[in-house]
């Protein structure tokens, strides 16, 4: 039997760039083949002579004809990423570690605070929510971005608020003449919240510090350890467990998560930087 190379991406199609703010855009591309991915999990991007990075996938885990991936520039890779044009060949690998607990989240009034770009994995969370709205009982997205322009994926916000069982509360950490909403990191939102704790879980995904005083306000409300998820996309490298560069405690974040409960992980050292 022919062992299959697990270094060995999938041939993509770059068809679409779009441009979310001035530091982040997503990418669509279509494998040469249908792909599959559990929400949360996470790929391995590959651009030929430049390198690879890994990614949460942003769009719908539903769909397995086109991927999304929505990138921040932050670096060496990520600006020659970001200078790509539609026809471009790239490489997926992957997907990769634990994601979303989706069973654990059924039946639930679920709570979600994103900030930044961590928007991205949460919108993947939440096109299959909606797909399965069915099975939850409601939905409460609480986002912050650093300002009006920063807020990605404007257009999909506002179709989300016109969903049933679906409610979306925005803030800004600065605010311009254009915004007439909260201001204030994502946390505020949460104090104008009505949810069930005892009968609700909360998913959490951002900047660590955002994380840090997000998990700090939820266990505050009344949260317990064990219903709050968290995305601990850090650090991540090779996706393999291999390179040992996301090593968080006695975990690797690559294989063991990246969604992590918090009592798993909060005896962990150093688990937000």
């Amino acid at each position: 039997m022919k062992e299959t190379n697990i270094y060995k991406p999938l041939r993509a199609e770059l068809i679409e760039v779009i441009e979310e703010s001035p530091t982040i855009k997503s990418f669509v591309l279509v494998p040469e083949q249908e792909f599959s991915f559990a929400t949360g999990q996470f790929v391995e991007l590959t651009l030929n002579g430049t390198g690879e990075a890994p990614f949460t996938p942003s769009s719908s885990p539903l769909v397995k004809d086109r991927i999304e991936i929505t990138i921040m520039k932050a670096g060496y890779v990520t600006e020659k990423i970001h200078n790509l044009k539609p026809g471009e060949i790239m490489g997926i690998r992957g997907p990769y570690g634990r994601g979303y607990p989706l069973d654990r989240l059924y039946g639930k009034e679920i709570l979600i605070v994103g900030g930044g770009c961590g928007f991205a994995p949460l919108r993947s969370l939440l096109y299959n929510l909606e797909a399965e709205k069915d099975k939850v009982r409601k939905v409460t997205f609480c986002y912050g971005s650093k300002n009006p322009a920063e807020c990605i994926y404007k257009p999909y916000i506002e179709n989300l608020k016109t969903i049933d069982k679906f409610e979306v509360h925005r803030t800004v950490d600065v605010a311009d003449e254009t915004w007439a909403g909260e201001v204030g990191v994502a946390t505020v939102l949460l104090d104008k919240v009505e949810v069930n704790i005892d009968d609700s879980v909360a998913v959490v995904c951002g900047p660590p510090i955002m994380m840090k005083f997000g998990v700090m306000k939820l266990l505050e409300m009344g949260y317990k350890d064990r219903q709050i998820y968290l995305s601990m996309e850090k650090n991540m490298s090779c996706g393999l467990g291999k390179c040992g560069h996301c090593m968080m405690g006695e975990y690797f974040v690559c294989k063991d998560g990246p969604v992590f409960s918090y009592d798993e992980i909060k005896d962990q050292p150093d688990i937000w930087k």
